[in-house]
């Protein structure tokens, strides 16, 4: 499988969303939440000291991450536009970086975070990406995977923040599976709001027929506290182990074989 792959840019104008948006906005904190409850169980009986988020945005979850856990944590994104509002945070070790190129030696890190970053490769190159997450991770060191989930699911969101690809769960694990890696869960999540979103994406959106945009735009109160209530108890369910057979998004877990 070819290592050659280059990464493709997000929309430069979706970080200034993101960087307002993602401290407080439902999705985000839903997601987070999902994501450290399936994590915690897993890390506590590694030692991790380095870990690499590929695609950091502007580097916000990267902190989390390292006030949560302690580790090292050493974000790249592709995009200076994100990486600038990094800075600003205060984040540390930050790096202008193609994930499909890193610039780290074999086996430099522990643990390897990506979220939402292969869904901007052109559907078949996005497998260059994961066998060089795998090249500078060390044997036995933690994967962890973020991707939007079913073609079905695209909206104008999606194209505006120039989403190329979505996944099935049963592609993702092949995909990993081929790069290397061992799986040790995958599962859907933002699930019990699907139904929200199918008739959204593809009855509303259509029938208005509206230009992309961003899906960020400010929410009321009331609703962002409405659409985090459910993935409050998706976090719960994920949390004690159980899956999810369909979902918005995909959450992987492996380990580098």
């Amino acid at each position: 499988m070819s290592t050659e792959a280059r990464s493709l840019p997000m929309n430069p104008a979706e970080f200034e969303n993101i960087a307002r948006a993602e401290q407080r906005f439902w999705w985000f904190r839903g997601m987070r939440r999902i994501l450290f409850g399936m994590l915690d169980p897993v890390v506590r009986s590694r030692r991790i000291e380095r870990a690499l988020e590929a695609g950091c945005g502007t580097g916000y979850f990267a902190r989390q991450v390292q006030e949560r856990y302690g580790w090292h944590v050493y974000p790249v994104d592709y995009g200076l536009a994100g990486l600038r509002y990094g800075r600003d945070l205060g984040v540390g070790r930050m790096a202008q970086a193609d994930i499909g190129a890193l610039p780290f030696p074999a086996g430099a890190f522990e643990a390897v975070l990506s979220l939402d970053v292969l869904v901007h490769f052109p559907r078949g190159e996005e497998g260059g990406a994961v066998v060089e997450l795998g090249r500078v991770l060390a044997r036995g060191g933690l994967l962890v995977l973020r991707v939007s989930a079913l073609d079905a699911l695209r909206s104008r969101h999606s194209e505006f923040a120039f989403e190329r690809q979505r996944f099935t769960r049963g592609r993702l694990v092949r995909l990993v599976e081929r790069s290397g890696f061992r799986v040790l869960r995958c599962t859907y999540a933002n699930s019990l709001l699907l139904p929200v979103a199918l008739m959204k994406f593809r009855v509303w959106e259509p029938l208005l027929g509206r230009p992309p945009a961003s899906g960020l735009a400010g929410t009321p109160g009331w609703l962002d506290r409405l659409l985090y209530l459910p993935l409050t108890g998706e976090a719960r369910w994920l949390g004690a182990g159980h899956n999810f057979p369909l979902g918005q998004s995909l959450i992987l877990i492996g380990e580098r074989s």
